[in-house]
C-alpha cells in the first residue's frame, strides 16, 4: 500500500481488515504526515516492510508505537529516503496499490509495473503525465487495474461486450459543491467552501480538483489512455447523486451502467482482488428506498477544465503533464490563500497555452522529457501566481 495513511489507504485498510483470509499486507509506504495512523496500521497488519521519506518521520512513527504500548516489530524492515515508495513498489508483491496523490506517484507506478506486480492505480496523475511511458511499461494485459470509481465502473461495464462493439465511454461527475452556479458566483469561493464535497470523502487536493472539474479532466485523459478510446468518443455528464459511476455505450444502442453508493471501498476491493469480487464490501443500493437519479450536461463555460484536457491531449504527449503540474501548484496556492478560486483553471490554461513541445503526437516521450515538462509547468505556474500577488 503506497500512500497508506491517505484517503485511499485508509479505506483500503478497512477492506483488508474485513477480508483477512483473502488479503495480506506485505508492505506499507507513507509520506509521514500521519504517524499515528501509520503506527496503528503497523500494529494491525504487521507488514514486513515500511517505507518513509525521512529518518525523522520514522522516529515519529516509533514514538506513536510507544504510545500504543508497542515497539517497532523486529521482523519489519524500515526503508527511508525520497525513493522509499518506489523501493516498496519494487518488492514484487502480487498487487501494489498506488494511493499516492500527485505526480510524485509516477516513479512507483513504473517500478511496480517493472516488478511484474498488478498495479491497483488510484494515482491517476502518474498515468496522466506518464502516458505512453506508463503504457509501454505494462508487461501483460490487465496489469493495471483502475481504482477511480469511474474507471472501475467502465472496466466492469466493458465485460458486457467486445472492444470492437464499444461506441462511447460516458464518465459521470457529481458536479461538486458549485453545480449550477455561474462564473461570477465563483469569484469569492473560499477553500473551506471548495472542500465541502456533497457526496465523496476525499483528500484536499482531489476535493479541490473535483470542485473545478480538473479531476474529471484528468479522468478523461486517464480513460483515453486506459481503454484506448479516442477523446472525442468520451463524454462527461453531471450526475449529482453519484450512484451511477460511469457507463459504456455499445454500437447497437445499449448502454451498460455500474451503480453503487458513493463508497471507495467497492472499487478498491475490486482492484485488489481483480478479476474476482470479494464478499460483503458495502451495502448495495436499496431500491425499497425511493430515490431519483438525475443527469445534466456540463456547463463548460463556467467549468472549462474538460475543454482544456481535450486541447492538451490534442497538442502533444507532454501537454497533459504540463496541465497536471501547473494545477498542483495552483491548488496549493489557492489552499494557502495566495490566489482566488477562478485563478486555478485560468492559470493552468495559461501555462498549457505557453508550452511548446517538440514531441509529436503518437511519439513516446522519455521519463526525462516528462519530468522536464512537469518541472517547467510548475515553475511557470509559480511565476504567474507570484506575479498575480505582486
Amino acid at each position: 500500500m503506497l500512500g497508506a495513511t491517505g484517503s485511499i489507504g485508509r479505506q483500503a485498510a478497512k477492506v483488508i481488515s474485513g477480508h483477512p483470509q483473502a488479503l495480506r499486507v506485505e508492505a506499507l509506504a507513507a509520506g509521514g504526515s500521519r504517524p499515528a495512523r501509520l503506527a496503528r496500521q503497523i500494529v494491525e497488519f504487521r507488514p514486513a516492510h515500511v517505507g518513509l521519506p525521512t529518518q525523522e518521520a520514522l522516529a515519529q512513527v516509533k514514538q506513536e508505537l510507544a504510545a500504543l504500548g508497542e515497539s517497532w516489530p523486529t521482523d519489519c524492515r524500515a526503508v527511508t529516503g525520497p525513493a522509499a515508495s518506489a523501493e516498496i513498489a519494487a518488492l514484487g508483491s502480487d498487487v501494489v496499490l498506488n494511493g499516492i496523490t500527485g505526480a510524485v506517484g509516477l516513479e512507483p507506478t513504473l517500478t511496480a509495473l517493472a516488478a511484474g506486480s498488478v498495479l491497483a492505480l488510484a494515482n491517476k496523475e502518474s498515468l496522466v503525465i506518464g502516458g505512453a511511458l506508463v503504457k509501454d511499461a505494462v508487461q501483460r494485459e490487465g496489469q493495471i487495474v483502475p481504482v477511480d470509481s469511474e474507471h472501475s465502473a467502465i472496466a466492469q461495464c466493458l465485460r458486457s461486450g467486445r472492444p470492437a462493439e464499444v461506441e462511447r465511454l460516458i464518465l459521470t461527475a457529481s458536479g461538486g459543491p458549485f453545480r449550477g452556479r455561474g462564473r461570477a458566483e465563483l469569484a469569492s469561493v473560499t477553500p473551506s467552501q471548495a472542500l465541502a464535497h456533497p457526496t465523496w470523502d476525499m483528500g484536499p487536493i482531489v476535493t479541490i480538483n473535483s470542485s473545478t472539474l480538473i479531476n474529471k479532466a484528468l479522468e478523461l485523459i486517464e480513460a483515453h489512455l486506459l481503454f484506448d478510446i479516442p477523446p472525442e468518443r468520451i463524454d462527461v455528464v453531471i450526475h449529482p447523486q453519484s450512484i451511477i459511476h460511469s457507463m459504456v455505450a455499445f454500437r447497437d444502442g445499449a448502454i451498460i451502467a455500474q451503480a453503487s453508493p458513493p463508497d471507495m471501498r467497492l472499487p478498491i476491493a475490486l482492484a485488489l482482488a481483480w478479476p474476482d469480487r470479494l464478499g460483503e464490501v458495502i451495502n448495495p443500493v436499496d431500491f425499497a428506498d425511493p430515490s431519483a437519479w438525475t443527469f445534466e450536461p456540463v456547463d463548460n463555460a463556467t467549468f472549462p477544465a474538460l475543454d482544456l484536457a481535450r486541447r492538451a491531449l490534442a497538442a502533444s504527449p507532454l501537454h497533459p503533464a504540463v496541465l497536471n503540474g501547473a494545477n498542483e501548484i495552483c491548488v496549493e496556492a489557492f489552499l494557502n490563500g495566495t490566489i482566488g478560486y477562478l485563478d486555478i483553471v485560468d492559470t493552468v490554461s495559461q501555462v498549457v497555452g505557453r508550452f511548446g513541445s517538440t514531441i509529436l503526437a503518437g511519439t513516446s516521450p522519455t521519463l526525462e522529457q516528462v519530468m522536464e515538462a512537469d518541472n517547467w509547468a510548475r515553475s511557470e505556474a509559480a511565476r504567474i501566481v507570484k506575479g498575480s500577488c505582486a
